[in-house]
C-alpha cells in the first residue's frame, strides 16, 4: 500500500484522508474477490484479536469474527460481565494487559472516550466497532457498496433519514471527505453534534459538496442517488419511549411514494437490524432497489481491510 498504515489506530474517518480510504476501499475489493474464489490471503497468521462488546451486536461481532479466522488470525472474545473491567478495573489498566496479549483490540461501546482511553493506553491498533458517536466500520462498507453499484463516488448524492446519532454523525463526516452530497432529513427539534457538523461543513467548502440538514423529506429526497435509513430505536428503548418515536419519525418513513422524487436508479442502503414498515416499508427494504444484503456482506471485507492493513 501507498500509505503505511501499520499500527494506526481506527477510530474515526475524520482521521484519515481520501487517499486513505480510497486504498482501504481497494483492499476490501481485492479480498472480497480473493474470498470468492477461495484465495484468502494470511496476513493475520499467527496473530491475536481481542475484541470487547459492551453493546450487543450481531451483523459487527460476527462479520470481524469471520474476517479475522479468513486472514488467519484467532479473536477472543471478552464478554463486558466476565470482565475485572465491569468490576472497576481501570481501562488504562486493561489496556496495557490486552496490548501485552493481543495485536488489536475490536471494541464497541457507548461514550468516544472509552475507546479514545484505550487507544491513549495501548501501543498496537485499536477499531471503533461503534460508539454513540460513530460507526465508521459501517460507513466504510457504505461506501464499498455505492461505488460497486454506482462505480464512483464523487459527484452522488446520499439521503439519510433518521435520528442524528452515529450513524449521521459518519456519514457527515464521510460523505464531503469523497466527495458526495448529502442531505439528512429529520424531525423538528433535533440536533447533530456541532463538531461534526462544523467539520462536515469546512470539508464540503473544501471539497466544493454539499451539507442540508432539513425537516422537509421530499426536499432531501430530491434526485438522490442513495437512500439510506436506520432505526430509530436506541438499545434500552422501552415500549411507551418507542411508540413516542414511532409517531415522531413516521413521516420520515421510506416508502414507494415518497422515493418518486429520487433519480430512477436510486440504491437502498440500511445497516440493520431493519424494522419493517416502520423506517421504511417491506417493499422497499426487499425491491429491486435495496442492496443491502451486499451492504452486509461488505462490511467483513472492508473490516477484513483495516485489519490487514493496521495490524503489525
Amino acid at each position: 500500500m501507498k500509505n503505511n498504515f501499520k499500527g494506526r489506530d481506527f477510530l474515526s474517518l475524520m482521521d484519515f484522508t481520501r487517499e486513505e480510504v480510497y486504498e482501504l476501499l481497494d483492499l476490501a475489493v481485492e479480498l472480497k474477490r480473493r474470498h470468492a474464489i477461495g484465495d484468502d490471503p494470511k496476513p493475520l497468521q499467527g496473530r491475536t484479536i481481542a475484541m470487547i462488546f459492551e453493546k450487543n451486536s450481531t451483523r459487527t461481532r460476527l462479520s470481524f469474527q469471520a474476517g479475522i479466522a479468513q486472514l488467519g488470525g484467532q479473536s477472543f472474545y471478552m464478554r463486558p460481565d466476565e470482565m475485572q473491567l465491569n468490576r472497576g478495573e481501570p481501562i488504562k489498566d486493561t489496556a496495557r494487559v490486552i496490548d501485552r496479549y493481543c495485536d488489536a483490540l475490536v471494541i464497541r461501546t457507548f461514550g468516544k472516550e472509552r475507546v479514545e482511553e484505550f487507544a491513549h493506553y495501548m501501543k498496537n491498533p485499536v477499531i471503533n466497532a461503534l460508539t454513540d458517536q460513530e460507526h465508521p466500520c459501517q460507513i466504510l462498507a457504505d461506501l464499498m457498496t455505492i461505488r460497486e453499484k454506482k462505480g464512483r463516488l464523487e459527484g452522488l448524492k446520499l439521503t439519510f433519514a433518521a435520528d442524528l446519532f452515529n450513524m449521521a454523525h459518519s456519514l457527515l463526516i464521510a460523505c464531503p471527505l469523497m466527495g458526495i452530497d448529502i442531505a439528512i432529513a429529520h424531525p423538528e427539534g433535533l440536533k447533530a453534534d456541532p463538531k461534526i457538523v462544523e467539520f462536515a461543513e469546512e470539508t464540503a467548502r473544501k471539497n466544493g459538496t454539499k451539507v442540508v440538514l432539513t425537516t422537509d423529506m421530499s426536499e432531501a429526497l430530491r434526485d438522490a442517488d442513495v437512500i439510506y435509513a436506520n432505526t430509530y430505536h436506541s438499545m434500552g428503548t422501552t415500549e411507551e419511549e418507542r411508540k413516542q418515536r414511532e409517531a415522531i419519525f413516521f413521516p420520515y418513513r421510506i416508502d414507494e411514494e415518497k422515493v418518486k422524487v429520487a433519480k430512477d436508479d436510486f440504491i437502498f442502503l440500511h445497516c440493520l437490524p431493519a424494522y419493517r414498515e416502520e423506517e421504511m416499508t417491506e417493499s422497499i427494504l426487499e425491491g429491486p432497489h435495496s442492496v443491502v444484503w451486499d451492504e452486509a456482506e461488505n462490511r467483513m471485507h472492508t473490516e477484513k481491510a483495516v485489519l490487514a492493513a493496521v495490524v503489525y
